[in-house]
């Protein structure tokens, strides 16, 4: 059975005071800094992953993870950085190719281009046999493993060896410093079955196609 890397992971109330505690003098939190392969808390409920972050043509500064974390207008928290607040919120997702927007506020986010040991320059897809992919996840930190490619020729999608889990659903998957697409789901088993990803030209392209926000994406 094929199955995708729902949000699993539960976030825990921060700041909670023991009663009779005083609480001390309010600061400014430091801006959330945020890369391809970051933890995000959905929602106030789990944490998905960052696929990646960058500009639109129009500017803004929005990122990507899978679909099926959350719909559109739910908002996220850095999950490193909760004291940030609030630093974005689902614009769009598609269904049907598992992938979410995310437009984030500026004033609250640090971009980066890497996370770990996962470093993304390029956008690029889908990756092919036998190419070695990588992946930056909450969860799992970065694995790697061999990739089988778009076996079924569906352009959309692509299966790895690599090993995913529950917390990682839109994970960056990079051969070299190039994103060519992110975590979706797992086959049977987890880490032991493949891992099925979309292909990040084809959802690059999607977003083009209907504008708005996202649309000519340039990552960090």
């Amino acid at each position: 059975m094929f199955r995708k890397l729902a949000v699993a992971v539960f976030a825990l109330a921060a700041g909670v005071l023991p009663a009779g505690a005083q609480a001390g003098i309010a600061h400014a939190a430091a801006p959330a800094v945020l890369g391809g392969g970051s933890g995000i808390v959905v929602g106030d409920q789990g944490v998905c992953t960052l696929t990646t972050i960058g500009h639109d043509a129009a500017g803004r500064l929005v990122g990507l993870t899978a679909g099926h974390c959350d719909a559109a207008g739910t908002s996220i928290t850095a999950e490193a950085n909760r004291d940030a607040g609030e630093v974005g919120t689902f614009a769009f997702t598609n269904p049907d190719m598992d992938y979410a927007v995310i437009e984030f506020d500026p004033d609250r986010v640090v971009p980066v281009n890497r996370v770990g040991n996962t470093t993304i320059t390029a956008v690029g897809g889908p990756v092919r046999f036998p190419e070695i992919a990588c992946k930056q996840g909450y969860t799992t930190g970065q694995t790697c493993g061999l990739a089988y490619g778009d076996v079924f020729e569906t352009n959309n999608w692509a299966w790895t060896q690599i090993c995913v889990l529950p917390g990682d659903s839109g994970g960056p998957i990079v051969v070299g410093t190039t994103l060519v697409g992110m975590v979706n789901g797992y086959l049977y088993v987890p880490c032991l079955g493949p891992q099925l990803g979309g292909n990040m030209a084809a959802i690059i392209a999607d977003i083009d196609a209907r504008g708005g926000v996202g649309a000519g994406f340039d990552p960090i």
